[in-house]
């Protein structure tokens, strides 16, 4: 157990929007702090990386959690299958039983748990649906449990944000589904937070569900209005249609904002229903702050105002892994008799390794890809129309990368600091793809540097091997463009 003064917790989805957000609040507030992930090398580069425990577990596996839970005070269960596909609600509730009995046999003294708001007398959305099953699983473990219940979550990089400012900012004009009516509490993250680290101190008797939401109660068409207003936008025209469907609904938005229609599709669905807080006992136990919780318009310019400063800490698309970490790496050198093709080029140039470098990791997003930009876009719609997940994801920060973070259409699996970036597409491929940079001091000269670029696909089946040859004819274009681009954009740098 912790030392006295402080909880040892637990925060399982350590990788994702909340998670990684939760993690030095509650070493701030004098906790220590042990996270469960399936891939420990995605938060080695996070700023908080060195002051944590980390246990190794995949949530469904019984053994790998309960070794997590071994002698924690609180477990922070921050898991959800959003976007994950048609069967999330199975997976939410096999992971939700695997903690549920891993908590109750190891003793820990309390689960909290981050759902969402129920409306009474309605149909809920599969979405609202399993995180109201997930809750009753936790409530039902025989361990002390608090059950936080939120509407739309207000913070810079959450998909729910993210839908609301790309809807907002792209489209004066808006031709909307019903759901822009439906009556809304959305609760800044930084109040989300809060609540989070308090309830590690809530007494043992407490165990039950509460509402938490911000200040004001609105529809969507409001939000995006006093987004707008925030914003130092024009008023939008907002024209209802009642006969978009959810699905429709969801493609509609996956075209328009960063958010692919997978994970639209549930919160959209989400929507149609009244999210409105029944009570505010939390207040008894976690009090407002004195100045009261965070308003719309507030939470908003804080966002708005991280967004433009390139200062986002976390990010809904942290958590997207379409990838499972048993997947095979370019570096395996034996595929099982399947195949492996790779496009590599070499570039030496006069700038030194550091500015190449810099390049490097500054690649994507706003900065583009350095070759045949209109091949990138083309290949970014082609992602969306087929519910991937585009470009329009970018960057979290628009200079530096950890390792997780996602990068418009790919994800860093490797980076080593000056020397090493590597890629795994995230685009839809009938096959695994993967991009690597490699800077290094050109030993032959004496100065400048060699910058060394692999392009590696393992195809899946016959499709795989038509798509690699379908565009092969392109790849001096792109890649070879690509590595004499960023080559010429670190000599103009130096």
């Amino acid at each position: 157990m912790a030392s006295e003064g402080s909880k040892l917790c637990l925060v399982t989805g350590a990788t994702g929007y909340i998670g990684g957000r939760l993690v030095p609040e509650l070493l701030a507030a004098g906790h220590k702090v042990r996270v469960m992930t399936r891939s420990p090398e995605r938060i080695r580069d996070h700023p908080w990386a060195g002051d944590v425990e980390v246990a190794r577990a995949d949530a469904a596996d019984a053994e790998q959690v309960a070794a997590a839970c071994a002698g924690v005070d609180v477990v922070y269960y921050l898991i959800h299958a959003l976007g994950t596909g048609p069967e999330f609600e199975e997976t939410d509730r096999r992971t939700a039983r695997v903690m549920a009995r891993a908590a109750r046999e190891a003793g820990v003294g309390r689960l909290v748990y981050l759902g969402a708001l129920e409306p009474q007398g309605e149909e809920l959305s599969p979405h609202l649906r399993s995180r109201t099953e997930v809750g009753e699983i936790l409530l039902a473990s025989g361990v002390p449990t608090a059950v936080l219940r939120a509407a739309v979550v207000l913070g810079s990089g959450s998909a729910s944000f993210e839908m609301l400012r790309h809807l907002t900012e792209r489209l004066p004009v808006m031709v909307t589904p019903r759901w822009v009516h439906s009556r809304i509490q959305p609760i800044a993250v930084r109040d989300v937070l809060r609540y989070l680290v308090g309830c590690a101190e809530l007494p043992a008797s407490v165990h039950r569900s509460f509402d938490i939401g911000g200040p004001d109660v609105m529809n969507y068409a409001e939000m995006m209005q006093r987004y707008a207003a925030v914003a130092d936008l024009p008023r939008r025209r907002i024209l209802p249609v009642p006969l978009f469907t959810p699905s429709l609904s969801s493609h509609w938005v996956g075209l328009i904002t960063p958010v692919p229609a997978g994970i639209a599709r549930p919160l959209v669905e989400s929507l149609r229903n009244t999210v409105v807080c029944g009570e505010h006992d939390i207040a008894e136990f976690i009090p407002d702050p004195p100045d009261g919780l965070i308003g719309f318009d507030e939470a908003v310019r804080l966002a708005v105002a991280r967004v433009r400063d390139s200062t986002v800490a976390t990010r809904w698309a942290s958590a997207s892994t379409p990838g499972a970490p048993s997947d095979p790496l370019p570096t395996d050198p034996d595929w099982a008799g399947g195949s492996l093709y790779v496009d590599e080029r070499t570039r030496a140039t006069s700038a030194a390794p550091e500015e190449v470098w810099r390049v490097v990791e500054g690649i994507g997003g706003d900065a583009g890809w350095y070759s045949f930009p209109l091949a990138w876009r083309v290949r970014g719609w082609l992602d969306r129309a087929v519910g991937g997940v585009g470009l329009r994801r970018g960057r979290r920060d628009p200079q530096r990368l950890y390792v997780g973070d996602a990068l418009d259409f790919w994800r860093v699996e490797e980076l080593e600091k000056g020397r090493l970036l590597r890629l795994r597409a995230e685009m839809r491929l009938p096959g695994l793809a993967w991009l690597e940079f490699h800077v290094e001091h050109d030993a032959a000269e004496g100065a400048g540097t060699v910058l060394r670029q692999r392009a590696t696909f393992a195809p899946h089946g016959l499709a795989g091997h038509l798509y690699w040859w379908a565009v092969a004819a392109f790849h001096g274009f792109v890649f070879g463009g690509m590595v004499k681009g960023i080559a010429r954009a670190a000599e103009q740098r130096g």
